[in-house]
């Protein structure tokens, strides 16, 4: 599968920044057999463990934070299948608003 995590993310000031982190298929479709995605934050943030069903919005997560760290999550599929993945967030001060590679 090419599904993978990406993240966008937009400097607030003050060390902090709002992030999303969402699934990308690179335009295989692939996307459309996920069900839904259980995104295992770093321990510091309050409840860690976040599932997200929203597929119109490639399961996006949005957070904020002051830190980068990585990022796991398990998709799973509609078939029942579970894909683990994981993604080291980026967040950088220039550009203030980007999305990574």
């Amino acid at each position: 599968m090419a599904i993978r995590i990406r993240n966008n993310w937009k400097y607030k000031g003050d060390e902090n920044w709002e992030w999303e982190a969402f699934l990308d298929d690179g335009g295989t479709g692939e996307i459309k057999d996920i069900d839904y995605v259980e995104y295992i934050l770093h321990p510091t943030f309050k409840n860690p463990v976040r599932k997200i069903d929203d597929r119109e919005s490639n399961f996006a997560l949005k957070t904020s934070g002051w830190g980068t760290f990585n990022l796991k999550a398990f998709a799973y599929t509609k078939a029942g299948t579970k894909i683990k993945l994981s993604r080291d967030i980026e967040l950088k001060y220039d550009p203030e608003l980007g999305t990574s590679k």
